[in-house]
């Protein structure tokens, strides 16, 4: 990264967006520890601008600084993956029936043609299924709706990269996504909305199942979700 020009200000908001992308896509991966320092000569800057950004990524829950030891990257909790996919499950379909009037529609066809072009990158397949779902939501009208579903959609990508979903069910997730955006063209909205919340529930049942079923150790604090899960899957 080179700072050479670059406002104060301008500075530490281009070093917290880097921090933030690389947890978000989880370059830096959940349970990593990180070094201020280290952090700084990677980026090419010093470590004042690294410290702010640590410091508003803290709050934000993706890190947690450990004094004498330094900057751990939250894990992901199987609490976190319940409560994100209730969220989106609860408030996509309410953005998708408020946004479905002002969907461009050339935008739509676009979105089909992507989708039905062949997966060759995993990581590009993850971009597009995000890319979509938030074209719906900030046509809604409401930008606390937004606001709020884009800080849940980094919470959802941390998951879904976390997970390794295959590739069987980015297909899936393919045929899906274009069930939705035909139905979105056609103005078929209440089919497009019950397609969007049976999409999410699966999406909700592959994640439960790769930290339900691989994950052997759920902390404490999880307890009543793992009583919910064994409901779920048994």
């Amino acid at each position: 990264m080179k700072t050479t020009g670059i406002s104060n200000r301008n500075l530490k908001n281009h070093t917290y967006n880097i921090l933030k992308d690389r947890l978000v896509n989880c370059i830096y991966p959940p349970g990593m520890l990180l070094n201020e320092a280290q952090l700084a000569i990677d980026l090419e800057t010093s470590r004042t601008p690294v410290r702010e950004a640590i410091s508003r990524l803290e709050m934000e829950g993706f890190v947690k600084i450990i004094p004498k030891k330094g900057i751990y990257v939250t894990d992901i909790l199987l609490s976190d993956v319940m409560q994100i996919f209730q969220t989106r499950i609860e408030i996509e379909p309410i953005t998708l029936r408020m946004a479905a009037p002002h969907l461009p529609i050339e935008e739509l066809h676009t979105f089909c043609q992507k989708f039905s072009e062949p997966v060759t990158d995993i990581q590009n397949s993850f971009r597009l299924d995000t890319a979509m779902h938030l074209f719906i939501i900030e046509h809604c009208g409401n930008r606390y709706l937004i606001d709020m579903m884009r800080r849940v959609f980094e919470e959802n990508t941390r998951i879904i990269i976390s997970s390794k979903q295959n590739q069987i069910q980015i297909h899936d997730a393919k045929q899906e996504h274009l069930e939705i955006l035909n139905q979105l063209i056609q103005k078929n909205y209440p089919e497009a909305e019950k397609t969007m919340r049976r999409h999410i529930e699966a999406c909700r049942m592959a994640a439960l199942d790769f930290f339900y079923g691989v994950h052997a150790y759920i902390p404490a604090e999880d307890c009543t979700y793992k009583k919910e899960l064994k409901k779920l899957f048994h």
